[in-house]
């Protein structure tokens, strides 16, 4: 059999849906639940992620079931597309894998007043200036500047120390941001000097990977009613914005997983994979490991906030209106790799619970008190990216989230082929020619960079979302095609 072929069992649910059912290795504490079409699970069995979900399922205090989206690709110890909860009072443990390394990754969505029209004879111009305003690549330090006293109050204050004291942004940015910008409980005093000094010249860049900054023009209305809520019409030009916590979070993360390496023997536990080295939440461990965590979440938040401020200007720059001008709104920000403590209802009894979504989003359906109050009635955005290729989406929490996957979705494409192997496959080619001829204007610090985020090395989002929409986690409301792209 190839190399990472899963032989276990796939028990079909339903048209979108498999389980592997906890019968198939004695370890396993509940069920394997995977999200995908038929013709992604004929890819997914030669690939390790699912394995990586059966080990997920033998993590102490889990609960329902080990939870894998349609973008599940091979990870550190959990799965890319990963979810589950554990319960604290079972004895419920914390994984810093389940989070990844980068650690609040996520997407922002700004809306303009623009349309395709406006902004067509200016594409390359505009391209550019984001190009040269906003620092992109591995190790870019930016404008923003903060000592080691103003860093921690970040840590702790999250987005809303930048509006307060650095005027970047409105307070209705806050309202539209997840946890509006500040995870509680985030104590810098638990991040160490090494990572505060990563993070200190690295609030306000990109970063690189898979992190880009794109500009969008609205392609498809799937739902009128919801568009309209969220302020999308046909042809409207928006940008969306994909990094992390950058250094900073990384290091917190690496900083944890060496706290982290004798926890399995002292508090006895048995992992089949030492990549899924976790502690009881608890624990001295978990509960530093928290307070460290939520403060590289408060750092994510605000890197994206300096991120959308820089490009507020260069538009206002470029079109000679203020941003206010251009109805520059932040439409929502969510975060897709964090662990959380909500409150859930599990076998029909509420309690609260920590899930952990690795490369997941959250996905809250209408009527949920923790959404802004002008999306409560519809439910939350959900951002979705695609390649830069191709298109992206916005897509709505629905029901279905807190019934089957705690209230999560998928939260982009999924990676399709490694970067090694995207790289080969890019050999001898020039993407950023490619992709201009696909109509998009593409810039980046590195031609390794594009080839590696080429569009052929990404799922296609369009069979991604029909799958959660399908699933009733999340319903399609719009589609954005890319007309210009920035990454490191």
């Amino acid at each position: 059999m190839p190399k990472g072929f899963f032989a276990g069992p796939l028990e079909v649910v339903d048209a979108c849906c498999r389980r592997i059912p906890k019968r198939w290795r004695e370890d396993m504490r509940v069920d394997g639940i995977v999200y995908a079409s038929d013709a992604m699970f004929e890819t997914l069995i030669q690939d390790q992620a699912l394995e990586q979900v059966v080990n997920v399922a033998t993590l102490p205090g889990i609960q329902v079931a080990s939870l894998a989206m349609p973008d599940i690709h091979w990870g550190y110890g959990f799965p890319i597309g990963g979810v589950c909860a554990t319960d604290p009072d079972e004895g419920g443990v914390i994984s810093p894998g389940g989070v990844g390394y980068d650690i609040n990754c996520g997407v922002r969505l700004v809306k303009t007043n623009l349309f395709w029209d406006d902004i067509k004879p200016h594409v390359r111009e505009l391209v550019g200036a984001l190009f040269d305003t906003i620092p992109a690549g591995v190790g870019r330090t930016g404008k923003y500047k903060f000592d080691v006293k103003q860093t921690r109050r970040l840590l702790g204050e999250g987005t809303r120390h930048l509006i307060d004291h650095r005027d970047a942004g409105t307070y209705e940015d806050l309202a539209h941001t997840e946890a509006e910008g500040k995870i509680d409980g985030a104590d810098p005093d638990a991040v160490s000097d090494h990572a505060l000094k990563r993070g200190a010249e690295q609030c306000g860049t990109l970063g690189s990977g898979n992190h880009f900054l794109e500009v969008q023009v609205v392609d498809r209305i799937c739902d009128e009613e919801t568009a309209k809520v969220f302020g999308l019409e046909l042809n409207q030009v928006c940008v969306m914005i994909h990094s992390g916590s950058r250094g900073l979070g990384y290091q917190v993360c690496d900083d944890a997983l060496a706290a982290f390496r004798n926890a399995s023997v002292k508090y006895g536990i048995t992992l089949p994979d030492r990549q899924l080295a976790c502690a009881p939440v608890y624990s001295d461990e978990g509960k530093k490991y928290i307070a460290a965590m939520r403060a590289a979440a408060n750092f994510g938040f605000s890197n994206r906030q300096l991120l959308m401020t820089q490009t507020r200007e260069v538009f206002a720059s470029v079109f000679g209106r203020t941003w206010e001008n251009l109805e520059m709104n932040l439409l929502y920000d969510v975060a897709h790799n964090i662990a959380k403590l909500e409150e859930h209802t599990v076998a029909g009894v509420k309690k609260k619970v920590w899930v952990h979504r690795k490369g997941a989003t959250r996905a809250f359906p209408a009527g949920h008190p923790e959404l802004p109050e002008i999306y409560r009635p519809v439910g939350q955005p959900v951002l979705i990216p695609g390649d830069m290729g191709r298109a992206s989406w916005v897509l709505v929490g629905m029901p279905g989230s807190m019934e089957k996957t705690f209230g999560t979705t998928c939260h982009g494409a999924g990676r399709a082929m490694s970067r090694t192997a995207a790289v080969k496959h890019a050999a001898g080619r020039r993407i950023d020619k490619e992709l201009e001829a696909r109509g998009v204007i593409a810039k980046s610090s590195s031609r390794q960079g594009l080839a590696e985020e080429q569009p052929a090395a990404y799922k296609n989002v369009d069979e991604v979302v029909e799958v959660v929409d399908n699933a009733n986690l999340s319903k399609r409301v719009a589609r954005m095609r890319p007309v210009g792209v920035i990454k490191g």
